[in-house]
C-alpha cells in the first residue's frame, strides 16, 4: 500500500504485460478505478488474445477476479468467462471486439483485486488459432479453417471464436489436474503458517467401528500429510471385532502425539463415539472425519486460514466429493453459502464440518437415537438461531467420501430408520412455531408452513395487451382451479384493441374479485406492475404474466405461506415450458454476464443438481413471471424500476433491492405451473428491442457489479456460460 497526496491509502495496482507474437514483452497501462483496476489496450482492437490473471494460489477461490471489456463509453460489459489454468492462473481467449478500450478487473466486490499477482495479455498469431481451438471444440474449429480457406473470413472468425471460447476443461477429471497444488505453492503455504502467531488448533473427531484396514490407514495417511501441522486427531475404538483395527490405531497414536486414542468397551455408536472424542479435544474447533474418509492436503490449513480472517465464526464447512476403491474421485458437491431453507431438505453441508468445540458441547454433541441422520440432526440445532454471518462456506473440496461398497461407513444405516431421523430432527426444530415436517420428493424433508387464519389476500397483478386465448387461460386457473380463499386479480391493460380482449373483460365484468386498470402507451413492464401494485388492496401482492397456466389447485398457497414470513422478501415458484422442461428454477447472478434460470430445458422429472429442484431453497433472485411478497416490502424498497429497466431484468433488480434491505427470497417447486414465455410480447427482435436491451445489460452492471460477480447460492468453481451446475 501507499499513500496519496491527501493520505487516504491506495491499493496496489499488479503489473500487466504484452507479449506474444514475436513481439518484445512490454507493459500495459494500468489504473485503479471506482470499480476496480483498468487496464487500456492501446492498438489490439480485432486481434485474437490470450488474457491470462495470475491471482496468488493460496487464495481461496472465492475471491478470483473476474474481467470484462470497457468500451467506449467508458462502461464494463458483461463479464468474460474464464477457464482455471493451475497454479492459481484464470485465462480468457478470444478476438478483441473492434470498440473495447481497456479491461477491467476486479473482486468480487468491485475493487482492485488484493492478491493479483500479474496479468498477461499475449496477442495470438493466426497459424496458431486453430491448433488452440481444435482440442476445445473440433467440429467448430475445421469449419472455421475450411471457409478460411474458401476466403470467408467473417465467417470463419465467428466460428473460430466459439470454438475458442468453448471451455477446455469438460470432465472433473480435468478440472482436478488444473486445481491441484504445485511444489512451490505448498511451498508458500509452509511459509505463511510458519509466520502465523498463535496457529488455532484444530480437533479431528474420529470415531471407528470395524472399517476396512486399508481405508483407516488411508484417512489417518491423509491427516500425517496436512501442509497445516497444528491439529490433534480424537479417535475412539467404538469396541471394533477386526483384530487389526485396535493395532493399527495403538501403532498411530505412538508415532504421533497428536493421535489421542480411546478405546471404548461396549458399542455405543456413531453418536456416543464421537461425544467421547468430543471429550478429548483441547482445540478450539472440531473437525468432523469418518474412519474411512480422506482429508486433501489443504483441507486444515483452508480452516485455520478463516478462522484467522474471522475469529467469530461457529460452523465451517465445505465442498467435497466422493473417491472409490481406486481412488478415483467423482462426484463433486460444489455447495451454495449458508441456506437454511435447504438444511430443512437435506445435509447439504456434510462434509468438512467444523465446529467451534464450546458450540458444539453447549448443543450437547450429537444425539444417540438419531443414528443415519445424527449430523443433521446437530446441524439443524446448531444454525437454530444462528447468525449466518458466524457460519462460512470454504468453496474448495476438501472432503473425499468414499463411496466403496463394504467400507462400514455409520451412514450405511437403514434409509427408512435414517429417514425417520431426520424428520424427527425437522420436526424438533420447526414445531415450537407450527412448521410440520413431511417427507418429500427423493426422501428429502419437506417443511410445511402454517398459512395464516384467515388467509391474507393476495392481488393478483396481471399485466396484459391484447392475447385473450392466453390471458383467459391464465384468468381461469387462478379463479376456478386455484385453492386459496381470497383473490384480488387486477388486470393491467396496455392499449388492447382486439375485439376478443374486450369480449374476455365483459365476461368478468361482473365478478367482484376481478379489474382492469387501464394504461395506455409504449410497453413498460415496470411500470405496468407498479401501477397494478399502487392499485392492489391485498397485503400480499402476485405479479404474474399473462401467459401462466396453473396446474394444481394448491401451488397459491405454497406461495402465500412463505410470502407472509418476516425474513422472506419475496417467493417464486417452479415454471415449465409445455414440453414439460424447466423455465425457472431460480436465478442465478452472473450466468451470461447477468443473470440466468437455474436448470433452464431440464426435464421436470430431473431432480436437478443434488435435487435441488424438488427442494425449496433460499436463492438470490426469482422471476418477475410469477413472484410473491409483501406489499410493504415492495413499497418499502421502491418497487420495479421503470425508468432504466422498463423491460428485461427488472425483477432481478427488484430482488436485488429486497436482499440489500435485509430480506432472503425462496424457490419452491411445490408451487408449479407452465410459463409460455413471452408468448405474448414476442422476442427482442428489432434495432430499437435491442438497443433497450443493451442498455439494460449496462444498467445492471453498474448498479450491481459486484453482486453480479459473487451470487452467494451458486459456486464460484461451477460454469458461468449457464446455470446447469457444471464445472
Amino acid at each position: 500500500m501507499r499513500s496519496s497526496e491527501t493520505g487516504a491509502s491506495e491499493p496496489r495496482l499488479p503489473p500487466a504485460h504484452l507479449t506474444g507474437a514475436g513481439r518484445k514483452r512490454r507493459p500495459l497501462p494500468v489504473r485503479a478505478a471506482a470499480d476496480g483496476m483498468r487496464i487500456e489496450l492501446p492498438g489490439l482492437a480485432g486481434r485474437w488474445l490470450e488474457i491470462t490473471l495470475s491471482n496468488d494460489p493460496t487464495e481461496g477461490l472465492d475471491t478470483v477476479p473476474s474481467m470484462a471489456f470497457v468500451g467506449l463509453e467508458g462502461r464494463p460489459g458483461p463479464l468474460l468467462p474464464q477457464e482455471a489454468s493451475g497454479g492459481g492462473a484464470f485465462t480468457w481467449i478470444g478476438r478483441l471486439p473492434e470498440d473495447v478500450m481497456a479491461l477491467q478487473v476486479a473482486d468480487p466486490a468491485g475493487r482492485v483485486p488484493a492478491r493479483l499477482r500479474w496479468v498477461t495479455v499475449r496477442r495470438l498469431s493466426r497459424p496458431f488459432l486453430v491448433p488452440r481451438a481444435l482440442p476445445r471444440e473440433p467440429a467448430l474449429a475445421l469449419q472455421a479453417l475450411y471457409w478460411r480457406i474458401l476466403g470467408k473470413k467473417v465467417r470463419a472468425r465467428g466460428l473460430l471464436g466459439r470454438a475458442l471460447a468453448h471451455r477446455r476443461v469438460t470432465g472433473y477429471e480435468a478440472w482436478i489436474r488444473t486445481h491441484d497444488y504445485r511444489r512451490a505453492e505448498r511451498a508458500g503455504i509452509a511459509a505463511e503458517i510458519a509466520a502465523w502467531a498463535n496457529p488455532p488448533l484444530i480437533s479431528v473427531l474420529m470415531p471407528v467401528h470395524d472399517p476396512d484396514p486399508k481405508v483407516l490407514q488411508a484417512a489417518l495417511a491423509s491427516l500425517r500429510a496436512q501442509l497445516y501441522p497444528h491439529w490433534e486427531l480424537c479417535v475412539v475404538d467404538d469396541a471394533s471385532t477386526r483384530p487389526a483395527i485396535p493395532k493399527i490405531l495403538q501403532r498411530a497414536a505412538e508415532a504421533d502425539p497428536r493421535i489421542r486414542l480411546h478405546a471404548r468397551s461396549e458399542n455405543g455408536h456413531i453418536a456416543r463415539a464421537t461425544n467421547d472424542a468430543l471429550g478429548l479435544a483441547r482445540g478450539g474447533v472440531c473437525a468432523f472425519m469418518d474412519h474411512d474418509d480422506v482429508l486433501t492436503e489443504d483441507a486444515l490449513y483452508e480452516v485455520a486460514r478463516a478462522l484467522r480472517l474471522d475469529p467469530a465464526l461457529v460452523l465451517i464447512y465445505s465442498d467435497e466429493d466422493k473417491i472409490d476403491g481406486r481412488g478415483r474421485r467423482f462426484d463433486p458437491h460444489f455447495k451454495p453459502g449458508f441456506d437454511r431453507e435447504l438444511l430443512y431438505a437435506q445435509n447439504y453441508i456434510n462434509h468438512l464440518t467444523v465446529v467451534r468445540t464450546e458450540a458444539l458441547r453447549a448443543v450437547g454433541g450429537l444425539r444417540p437415537g438419531f443414528e443415519g441422520s445424527q449430523d443433521h440432526d446437530l446441524l439443524l440445532r446448531l444454525t437454530d438461531g444462528l447468525d449466518p454471518s458466524r457460519i462460512r462456506h470454504i468453496p474448495r473440496v476438501l472432503y473425499h467420501w468414499r463411496a466403496a461398497q463394504g467400507s462400514g461407513t455409520f451412514s450405511d444405516r437403514s434409509l427408512a430408520k435414517a429417514e425417520a431421523a431426520r424428520l424427527r430432527a425437522l420436526d424438533e426444530v420447526v414445531a415450537p412455531w407450527g412448521g410440520r415436517a413431511e417427507r418429500g420428493p427423493s426422501g428429502f424433508n419437506r417443511l410445511v408452513r402454517p398459512l395464516p387464519q384467515p388467509a391474507p389476500r393476495v392481488s393478483v397483478i396481471i399485466p396484459t395487451r391484447d392475447r385473450a386465448e392466453i390471458l383467459s387461460v391464465t384468468l381461469d386457473g387462478l379463479l376456478t382451479s386455484t385453492d386459496y380463499p381470497d383473490i384480488e386479480v387486477v388486470i393491467v391493460d396496455n392499449d388492447s384493441r382486439e375485439p376478443e380482449t374486450a369480449a374476455l373483460f365483459a365476461r368478468y365484468r361482473d365478478d367482484p374479485r376481478v379489474r382492469v386498470v387501464l394504461v395506455p402507451g409504449a410497453f413498460n413492464f415496470s411500470d405496468l406492475s407498479n401501477r397494478g401494485a399502487a392499485a392492489a388492496a391485498g397485503p400480499v401482492l402476485l405479479f404474474l404474466n399473462n401467459d401462466v397456466e396453473v396446474l394444481e389447485p394448491g401451488w397459491l398457497g405454497e406461495l402465500v405461506r412463505h410470502a407472509v414470513r418476516p425474513e422472506i422478501g419475496a417467493v417464486g415458484a417452479k415454471l415449465l415450458y409445455p414440453d414439460r422442461t424447466i423455465q425457472h428454477g431460480g436465478i442465478v447472478l452472473g450466468i451470461g454476464g447477468v443473470a440466468g434460470h437455474s436448470h433452464l430445458g431440464v426435464p421436470d422429472a430431473d431432480p436437478g443438481y443434488f435435487c435441488r429442484m424438488v427442494i425449496a431453497h433460499e436463492v438470490s433472485a426469482v422471476t418477475g413471471a410469477c413472484l410473491a411478497m409483501r406489499a410493504d416490502v415492495f413499497e418499502a424498497v421502491g418497487g420495479f424500476d421503470a425508468e432504466a429497466l422498463k423491460v428485461a431484468f427488472n425483477d432481478v433488480d427488484l430482488c436485488l433491492k429486497i436482499r440489500r434491505a435485509g430480506y432472503r427470497i425462496v424457490w419452491t417447486p411445490f408451487a408449479k405451473l407452465i410459463h409460455h414465455e413471452s408468448k405474448s410480447r414476442g422476442a427482442e427482435d428489432t434495432p430499437e428491442k435491442r438497443k433497450r436491451f443493451e442498455g439494460e445489460v449496462l444498467t445492471m452492471l453498474d448498479r450491481w457489479g459486484p453482486e453480479l460477480r459473487a451470487d452467494p447460492y451458486y459456486n464460484i468453481n461451477l460454469s458461468r456460460n449457464s446455470a446447469h451446475y457444471r464445472v
